[in-house]
């Protein structure tokens, strides 16, 4: 395969359909997004366009090319906003769970960024329009630490941070089961479950490299508190991860196995800390969020039960 900005060129080695064939190797994509690009002609086989039911030959040149996205004007909305720490440089805030970080999928209000562009003068831009200062992310069901740059200098030192693991980021998540290991490295690669586009899996073939640290804190029979510590940082990481050793997160609507018993909306997953340097002063920075009311009442009813066995 090669990748040149948003084009994608591939060799088909065996014969099968072009849909089937583009959903196995264009894995950064939903399937329907793929399913479009064809439909919308922007697939060529041979430099001709096909159908998505055409069928492949060995040694067939497929091209596809991934349009600009158009420009959206994103809105500033005056949303609340918990801030942990800001400067002139960067902005540091304990995200609420429930809120979506940047806009996508027809989501643009009520977002973090909406929040953050009406409360700040100025974001990075290096992101672009939807998702500008957004240096990472957290899923929407997600609290916690988040950082955001206010201008580019700042935003390319902190995702460099970030990519070389010079930054730590840490998250508190309470577990079905009970994690015989006091602590460990889950590793697997992580790319599109092949059998649901909406999920995340451990693949063997098109996934990126992922490994979590966990750390038992406390044990209460058929549920575990553990701290997670992200080496990488890909798509629903620890959700994925957990659930792959057995101990899906509470509360988890995607991964979970079953319905929580514990009133909760999404998972127990909670960024607790995050340490990095100071794009601008090189200051060593530690912020930390204190775990949401819903995690807590939680983490109270389990602990009283325990006590009371």
């Amino acid at each position: 395969m090669t990748v040149l900005m948003n084009e994608y060129e591939f060799t088909a080695t065996t014969p099968e359909r072009l849909d089937v064939f583009l959903a196995k190797q264009i894995t950064d994509h939903s399937r329907s997004f793929v399913q479009k690009l064809v439909l919308d002609g922007h697939v060529t086989v041979n430099q001709k366009i096909q159908k998505s039911n055409y069928k492949l030959c060995n040694g067939d040149h497929v091209e596809v090319v991934v349009p600009e996205p158009q420009a959206i004007s994103i809105q500033a909305e005056d949303l609340p906003l918990d801030i942990l720490y800001e400067d002139q440089h960067i902005i540091v805030i304990n995200k609420a769970r429930g809120m979506v970080v940047h806009p996508a999928s027809g989501i643009y209000s009520g977002t973090l960024v909406n929040a953050l562009l009406a409360h700040c003068k100025d974001l990075s831009g290096i992101n672009g329009e939807i998702r500008p200062g957004i240096v990472h992310r957290l899923d929407k069901d997600t609290s916690g630490v988040m950082i955001a740059a206010k201008d580019d200098l700042s935003h390319t030192s902190l995702a460099e941070q970030i990519k070389s693991k010079t930054a730590h980021r840490q998250y508190l998540a309470i577990v079905k089961g009970n994690i015989k290991e006091e602590s460990g490295i889950i590793h697997g690669d992580i790319g599109r479950d092949p059998k649901d586009r909406k999920k995340m899996a451990i693949v063997v073939t098109n996934g990126k490299p992922a490994s979590t640290k966990f750390k038992v804190l406390e044990r209460y029979g058929d549920y575990t508190l553990v701290e997670c510590t992200l080496m990488t940082g890909r798509t629903h990481q620890i959700r994925v991860h957990m659930t792959h050793i057995g101990h899906p997160l509470i509360g988890d609507p995607k991964y979970g196995t079953t319905k929580s018993p514990f009133k909760i909306n999404g998972q127990a997953l909670h960024s607790e800390n995050l340490s990095l340097i100071h794009p601008i002063t090189k200051e060593k920075l530690f912020f930390s969020a204190p775990i949401p009311d819903d995690m807590a009442k939680i983490l109270i009813k389990l602990r009283t039960r325990t006590k009371n066995k």
